[in-house]
């Protein structure tokens, strides 16, 4: 009996990292634009869901190509670069000339994502679509009696990616040192010859790219996509945000696998549907402690 409650226990945590990972992709892209460029981009789970379908449209097209490997490599990259993309696009077409117009930054984001959402079902419909992916990330790693699914490991391990690769981007590269100079003084950095322009552009193209892959990594989670993901993503993800402080990296990435772990340990020992809830509960208890959040911001 012990050892089935301690790998039951192991089976939760690790799941809860999992599906913390997953909220920190999501979030992570969150935190980035609003702390580097205080934009609260309600888009962002469109991203997920574009890059999602990016990823299933090209793999159902490569359906002759083996290994099956090699086919999932090559529409998760897809999916990447359609995130990156429309990351891109966004900031400059829409964001751009909506910096410091807090209200009209909000109302087009959200349109923005009604529209992505409508549009991808309008093409695809609403129902969800299978994913095929390799056999290795369909089976399970026993761990002290739990079998873990293969799929949780590799998308604790792309949060860790995306969290050291930003965090050396921002404080190690030229565009990030521009980027957050950019931040604190526009229009000295202009001065010097920068633009600074495609650099908060890169800034849309990475979080549309972390939020790709995250579209990719929830498909692989529950099979397949559908167009409702990205919304339902996003709600946690703007909680993980909160929880952790506007604009602090770190601090999401802590806040992410709070609320996996909150999540997964309430839905079996309390109630299947009451992890939501606690989700909440946690949320305000951080917010009358510390109303901040966790941590800081980038700045």
């Amino acid at each position: 009996m012990g050892g089935r409650r301690l790998s039951t226990f192991i089976l939760l945590t690790i799941t809860g990292f999992g599906l913390g990972a997953l909220y920190f992709l999501v979030a992570s892209g969150l935190s980035l634009i609003y702390g580097l460029m205080g934009v609260l981009n309600f888009a962002h789970g469109a991203f997920l869901t574009v890059g999602a379908y990016a990823m299933w449209f090209t793999e159902s097209k490569l359906g002759g190509v083996d290994p099956v490997l090699l086919r999932f490599l090559i529409s998760a990259l897809v999916g990447l670069l359609v995130g990156a993309i429309v990351g891109a696009i966004v900031e400059a077409a829409l964001i751009r000339p909506l910096y410091n117009r807090h209200i009209e930054q909000v109302l087009v984001t959200v349109g923005l994502a009604l529209a992505l959402t409508a549009l991808v079902q309008a093409i695809w419909g609403q129902d969800s679509r299978n994913l095929a992916f390799p056999i290795w990330l369909q089976r399970t790693t026993t761990v002290f009696g739990a079998s873990i699914p293969n799929d949780r490991w590799i998308e604790i391990m792309a949060a860790v990616a995306v969290l050291v690769g930003l965090e050396l981007f921002l404080r190690r590269t030229r565009y990030g040192l521009i980027i957050r100079a950019g931040v604190e003084n526009r229009s000295m950095v202009t001065a010097l010859g920068i633009d600074v322009r495609r650099a908060f552009t890169l800034v849309f193209a990475i979080g549309g790219v972390a939020a790709a892959l995250a579209g990719v990594l929830y498909g692989v989670y529950r099979g397949s996509v559908d167009p409702s993901q990205g919304t339902s993503v996003l709600i946690f993800a703007f909680i993980v945000v909160v929880i952790g402080g506007l604009g602090s990296l770190r601090g999401t990435a802590l806040a992410a696998v709070a609320v996996g772990l909150v999540q997964q340990y309430t839905n079996y020992y309390a109630s299947s549907g009451l992890g939501d809830l606690s989700v909440v509960l946690l949320l305000g208890i951080v917010l009358l402690v510390r109303p901040r959040g966790l941590t800081g911001s980038f700045a």
